[in-house]
């Protein structure tokens, strides 16, 4: 290979580690890393038009590939631009490395007592750390196999995440020689789960002992291979399920064992199923106070509990908020099932023991039905617009089987979890646990080069699409023939939504009237050279899509949906998340209650840590 610039190694690494793609934005710290990954075989550098759709993209890559994702930004700004990408990726636990161009090394501050030396220099190494799992920067150009290597695999490695990797511009353009280049070690692997066999023995005589019991699955199922194995299990024991939002799409909604979706924005027959039950068994799910509610000690409340989690911080926090945990099992999830499966006899499939128990379920799911057509009229409701439940049930009876759909934050991600039935095969991408706003055009960008082959569907609300509007232009630029689904609602309905419970339903900074401004979707179409449709009734939704799915260019459609529309069911702060609002008739919600409800004085407390 001879002697290369440290620019050209970082191309020549990120190519052998499987990254395809890079995006980013170019600046003078940055530029000559972009044209060493523009002059490098078999990886492209995509530029985007903001470092935050640049992160956004990479991470999406990841999740859709399953390997590791990469952006680029210069110094300064183009840097701290990263940030909220970068912050998605950890809490999701997404392996994606970001490098930074930095400013010459005789420009650094170096502990002299000013706030900048050189131009545009910012800190970023310490700016990153609480949201990466290592972020380090490279003053020896020699160092830089070292620092590459260390970063790919912790990144990799474990619980996955982003890491960041700082270089300097006088750095990248040093000249090394790969051969001799220090690598990095990370020493003899150190096995976590040697009580796993054990945990899982417990765990299934726990199940025996059960009535009622409920299998959650998390998105670490996906990240550690195990998916079918999981429902393998399940089905041997005729264990309902109830996916997070983050697996959604690993149980496919038509299976026999799924209930539903849990948590604050869950339907009511998971919640309801969830909270009688008396033995959960958590399989890779963080269960944060979105799945459980708060006060914790409200969630399962007659329920012994399994929780499986590879971060052991994830399995000590339950008593801090006043939840113990029955068996708290430090594992890989794939260890851990596969140690059930090799340890389990057959169980009856639900046909036995648990047949009351899957049918009171059946009866909840058929009971409580999400998308039930809107009842009488609601005067908060314009006439002659989509009902968006109707829209997603709509969604669903056209997209082929392998889409992927980038969902954006707010009620648009509420709305596809709670109604959308995901056939096997498709992918929900979302920002599970950072929920920005902007997070959906990046990461359907980053989706379509992942796998040019699978149709992409973009689901933004009318906000959320303003936070990254300027990447329209880089669907355009790519040809990625993207199906770009505007939910216009004309504010920020899910913020509007609190403040009907909190603040009389004034809308300030969430509407129009409240001081929002919108443009107008067909010239704004136009102007970024995009197709449009328009779905403005419930009679529009079927034809317009299954139009719109066969056009081979990107494309994007408005979907006029009243400012009115909610998400129904959806927690209230402070209240168990079987009793959501609009609330049941009070008799009526207690005979779906096997465990008791809690009584009314207790609902409002706030949680009490210890």
């Amino acid at each position: 290979m001879g002697d290369v610039s440290v620019a050209d190694f970082v191309a020549h690494f990120l190519r052998a580690r499987g990254v395809s793609h890079v995006f980013g934005v170019t600046g003078g710290a940055s530029v000559h890393l972009i044209h060493s990954l523009d002059r490098t075989p078999g990886i492209e550098f995509v530029p985007v038009h903001h470092e935050q759709t640049a992160a956004m993209a990479g991470d999406a890559l990841a999740r859709v590939t399953g390997g590791l994702g990469a952006a680029i930004a210069t110094s300064g700004p183009g840097a701290t631009n990263l940030i909220t990408g970068i912050a998605s990726s950890w809490y999701d636990s997404v392996p994606l490395m970001c490098v930074t161009g930095q400013v010459a090394t005789f420009r650094l501050r170096r502990g002299l007592p000013v706030r900048q030396s050189g131009f545009q220099e910012t800190p970023i190494v310490e700016i990153v750390a609480p949201i990466t799992k290592y972020a380090g920067q490279v003053l020896d150009a020699a160092q830089i196999r070292h620092e590459l290597e260390k970063a790919a695999w912790i990144a990799q490695a474990g619980r996955p995440g982003p890491v960041l990797v700082d270089i300097p511009d006088d750095i990248q353009r040093e000249k090394v020689d790969p051969t001799t280049l220090p690598s990095f070690d990370p020493g003899p692997s150190v096995e976590v789960a040697s009580s796993c066999g054990s945990a899982a023995r417990t765990a299934l005589r726990m199940l025996a002992e059960s009535q009622r019991p409920i299998l959650i699955v998390g998105s670490a199922v996906r990240t550690a291979g195990c998916a079918k194995s999981v429902l393998e299990f399940a089905e041997l024991h005729g264990l309902p399920i109830c996916p997070t939002w983050g697996a959604l799409d690993i149980v496919p909604s038509a299976h026999p064992l799924f209930v539903g979706t849990i948590g604050t924005h869950g339907g009511r027959a998971g919640n309801f199923a969830m909270q009688n039950s008396d033995l959960i068994v958590s399989i890779g799910a963080r269960l944060g106070f979105k799945e459980t509610g708060t006060p914790l000690n409200s969630w399962a409340r007659g329920a012994r509990v399994v929780v499986v989690d590879i971060d052991p911080g994830e399995l000590m926090k339950f008593s801090h908020f006043e939840r113990d945990i029955d068996l708290a099992v430090q594992c890989d999830a794939a260890d851990f099932v596969n140690a059930l499966l090799n340890q389990c006899q057959v169980g009856d499939g639900g046909t036995g023991r648990l047949a009351p128990w899957l049918g009171r379920i059946a009866e909840w799911k058929r009971r409580y039905v999400q998308a039930a057509p809107r009842p009488i009229a609601d005067p908060r409701l314009q006439p002659q617009t989509v009902n968006p439940y109707a829209l997603m049930r709509g969604l669903a009876s056209v997209a082929p089987p392998e889409a992927v759909f980038a969902v954006d934050t707010g009620c648009t991600i509420a709305w596809m979890t709670q109604a959308f039935a995901f056939q096997a095969g498709q992918r929900l991408l979302h920002a599970f646990n950072n929920t920005p706003m902007g997070y959906a055009i990046p990461a359907a960008i980053g989706a379509a080069f992942a796998d040019p082959l699978r149709p992409v569907y973009c689901l933004v609300g009318d906000g959320s699409l303003m936070m990254n509007v300027q990447d329209l232009a880089t669907i355009v630029r790519q040809r990625l023939p993207i199906v770009i689904l505007v939910l216009n609602n004309s504010g920020y309905a899910m913020v509007q939504q609190t403040q009907d419970e909190w603040l009389d339903s004034h809308y300030v900074a969430t509407s129009v009237a409240g001081g929002l401004g919108f443009p107008d979707y067909g010239k704004l179409a136009d102007a970024f050279g995009l197709g449009f449709e328009r779905i403005a009734t419930d009679g529009d939704i079927v034809g317009v899509l299954s139009r719109i799915k066969t056009v081979d260019k990107p494309a994007l459609c408005e979907v006029v949906i009243s400012s009115g529309e909610r998400v129904t069911p959806q927690c209230k702060f402070g209240r168990p998340v079987e009793d959501a609002e609009p609330l049941l008739p009070r008799q009526e919600f207690l005979s779906n209650m096997i465990v008791g409800a809690l009584p009314v004085s207790q609902v409002d407390r706030p949680p009490r840590l210890r």
